[in-house]
């Protein structure tokens, strides 16, 4: 089904939903389910043995891949929102990147960053000048070539009109060096009425021929924002000398002193991704595969330098966690691999800022990070359970509606559940690790004959170990489940994307498109109406008793 179609479903629910006519309808087993309908039975759908479970990266010379523009010209335009939908985040790149063993790095002041822009395509009537930097990835190892990257410009708009379409160039007038022209269309207001048209959602999206196919299949679905969940380039596959990348590192590259990376395939994917980025503002979180390590504890400089979030207008100071409002939309980004214990910064201001939320103003609550705290795949099986402990009671204190996740590639979405156990009031938890990347899809549950992993396996590369046996029900005693989970209610391996359509306060249209269903006019892996009930779990905020079905 085309979202265009799954919009007409959507009003059309609402509409005929309770009228006699409705009940009829109601009973018809093609109807699109809510969750008020829930807890479903777990399900699964196997891995078509007909496809591949992966596809190679694109080669750095596809011309999808390649420098477009010569310097100071800008490339790699990127779109991010800010805190308030009056603002809005540029950011691009101009100069050449430099790999080798002694590289310089580029003077960013001898580049302006500049945005013009106005409401008429070619009269732009305002500028709105940045700021630049630039950043290196530095191995100081026989054989390994260091990397500076070209200059990388962000600037924020303000006071743009609520709903607007803007036409804008960006780079230095002074060198007349100006990009071509680009749009975007502003947010609708902070309101109960009022809502982003389409939301897509896509994790550990990587640079394969399966990318290709989910970017493809995203921008014929016309989202009006892009939540990435973290794993963007998979630069880290690569040794620094590049050649090919690997599904896995460690396997093919034994020897190497550290987890290597290829940079410029950040440029290549920055590339890849400027014609949807341009237009329409991504907004990402971090993930494992963007800490890159470099010597003396360094990590994250490509994440850092390359991405622009709204980090300071929120509050948290900091590019790994942060919100933003999209309409009756409120988003929160968080992060798993910083410090995430009660004691720390960024729960400190999380409980801060759960605590103005204004549900009135902005009813849906959703939020997003890497690894799942919910997943029934043997791959990353509990492997953030700590960071589950420390904080899944503050987020169902607080009535979060949504969880997106990455990290395990395959789709799986949640029953409503709190602490392993089903739930009225939980979030809907779904995982979305699986937009194309190299690493391949995973088709091995945890309940599978054979497959459980031992605790020894799945250990986080950031935080603390909390792998644990269940307590209650049809595990008890036991560190993983003989048949798919009750908190389960699908999962399927295969790559796609997720599109949200949020209809009113209270009705929102999950819809998760499988890449194979590309061509498919009426075809989705994955289709549900996700209700709130407010009048239920909103009525004593900070109660984390449970509201079992």
């Amino acid at each position: 089904m085309t979202c265009a179609k799954h919009r007409i479903a959507a009003l059309f629910l609402l509409l005929f939903f309770f009228s006699p006519a409705g009940m009829v309808a109601a009973k018809d087993k093609d109807r699109i389910p809510t969750t008020l309908d829930g807890p479903f039975r777990p399900a699964t759908r196997r891995f078509d043995p007909s496809l591949r479970r992966g596809s190679d990266d694109l080669p750095m010379n596809d011309p999808r891949l390649a420098k477009k523009v010569r310097s100071p010209f800008p490339e790699q335009i990127a779109l991010a929102a800010s805190y308030s939908p009056t603002s809005m985040w540029v950011s691009w790149v101009t100069g050449d990147a430099q790999i080798g063993k002694n590289v310089t790095p580029m003077d960013p002041s001898t580049v302006a960053s500049e945005v013009w822009y106005g409401e008429e395509s070619g009269k732009y009537s305002f500028v709105k000048r940045g700021t630049a930097t630039v950043y290196s990835q530095l191995y100081p190892f026989e054989g390994l070539l260091n990397y500076t990257s070209a200059i990388i410009h962000h600037v924020r708009l303000e006071g743009l009109k609520l709903g607007k379409r803007y036409y804008y160039k960006c780079g230095d007038s002074s060198l007349k060096a100006l990009s071509k022209e680009h749009t975007f269309e502003t947010f609708p207001s902070s309101s109960p009425n009022m809502y982003p048209r389409r939301i897509a959602v896509v994790g550990d999206l990587g640079l394969t021929g399966n990318t290709t196919t989910t970017i493809d299949h995203l921008s014929q679905n016309n989202p009006s924002i892009f939540l990435m969940v973290g794993d963007l380039s998979y630069a880290n596959q690569y040794l620094t000398t590049g050649g090919k990348g690997a599904p896995c590192f460690s396997c093919a590259f034994p020897d190497a002193p550290i987890r290597e990376t290829y940079q410029p395939r950040w440029d290549g994917w920055g590339r890849f991704m400027e014609p949807l980025t341009s237009k329409i503002p991504m907004m990402v979180i971090e993930g494992n595969h963007e800490i890159e390590p470099q010597v003396g504890g360094m990590s994250f400089k490509s994440y850092l330098a390359r991405f622009a979030v709204p980090s300071e207008e929120c509050g948290s100071n900091s590019s790994f966690y942060y919100s933003f409002n999209a309409g009756g939309v409120h988003f929160i980004m968080l992060g798993a691999y910083v410090d995430y214990n009660q004691s720390g910064a960024q729960y400190a201001w999380l409980k801060a800022d759960l605590h103005q939320v204004d549900r009135q103003v902005t009813p849906w609550l959703v939020a997003a990070w890497h690894p799942p705290w919910y997943n029934s795949y043997s791959s990353h099986y509990q492997e953030f359970e700590c960071m589950r402990q420390e904080m899944e009671a503050l987020l169902y204190q607080h009535g979060v509606d949504i969880v997106f996740s990455g990290h395990v590639h395959a789709y799986e979405r949640m029953n409503r559940v709190f602490n392993y156990t089903l739930d009225r009031c939980g979030p809907v938890y779904i995982t979305v690790g699986d937009g194309g990347n190299i690493e391949q899809i995973d088709i091995d549950h945890a309940d599978d004959p054979g497959k459980c992993p031992s605790k020894s396996a799945n250990i986080p590369e950031f935080g603390g170990v909390c792998h644990l046996n269940f307590s209650s029900g049809p595990a008890k005693g036991k560190f993983c489940w003989e048949q798919q989970p009750e908190w389960s209610a699908f999962r399927e391996s295969s790559f796609g994307h997720g599109i949200l359509e949020v209809i009113n306060s209270t009705y929102a249209l999950w819809t998760w498109h499988r890449n194979q269903d590309i061509y498919g006019e009426n075809s989705s892996g994955d289709q549900i109406y996700i209700v709130r009930q407010p009048e239920l779990c909103l009525m004593n905020i900070g109660d984390v008793t449970p509201r079992t079905w």
